[in-house]
């Protein structure tokens, strides 16, 4: 029973249940919604983005899955859609590890604006094609490039409170299999 809770996996990934659902709990609170404001940022989307590039193995697709279909389900968004989008995201960025893992910050950094982008582009054509009512596209713009400003912070603060980096070439973990 010991070695269940000494792998760092479970950890993490109570850890980062835990924060998707502060983070929901936030989004939901009734601050400064006055006509025309601005969007914040997507925090949830840069939180996954900064731990999928970091350490993938810590954030399997299906908990990402849940988490992104429980903030459909209560933000009443299409439910699935940006699941989906979220999960192919994901994996893209996933299946390409071993490039990420050598690539310097500022390439990273641009990368996943690239993909965040994607993300909002896909979203936007999904929903215009079923011809649903969208937000303006311009506040649409306006969230994806806050978030694209707040990666940088949310990968420093989980480099800083979390050690939460990515591992090293030939790096292995405490049973020998490399990471």
């Amino acid at each position: 029973m010991d070695d269940f809770w000494r792998q760092t996996h479970w950890i993490f990934r109570a850890l980062f249940l835990g924060l998707a659902l502060l983070l929901l709990f936030v989004r939901l609170l009734p601050l400064n919604h006055a006509p025309g404001a601005l969007p914040g940022p997507d925090l949830l989307i840069c939180l996954i983005l900064a731990w999928i590039v970091r350490r993938p193995d810590f954030l399997p697709m299906p908990l990402i899955a849940g988490v992104i279909l429980l903030e459909d389900l209560v933000l009443m968004r299409p439910p699935g859609l940006w699941t989906a989008i979220v999960v192919l995201a994901t994996e893209f960025l996933r299946s390409r590890i071993a490039l990420t893992r050598e690539l310097n910050f500022i390439v990273e950094w641009v990368l996943v604006s690239g993909v965040m982008l994607a993300m909002l582009l896909s979203y936007r054509l999904a929903l215009g094609l079923a011809f649903v009512p969208q937000p303006p596209f311009g506040f649409a713009v306006v969230q994806v490039l806050w978030s694209i400003a707040l990666y940088p912070l949310v990968v420093a603060l989980s480099r800083l409170i979390f050690d939460l980096r990515k591992p090293a070439m030939g790096e292995v973990d405490d049973f020998g299999r490399r990471l």
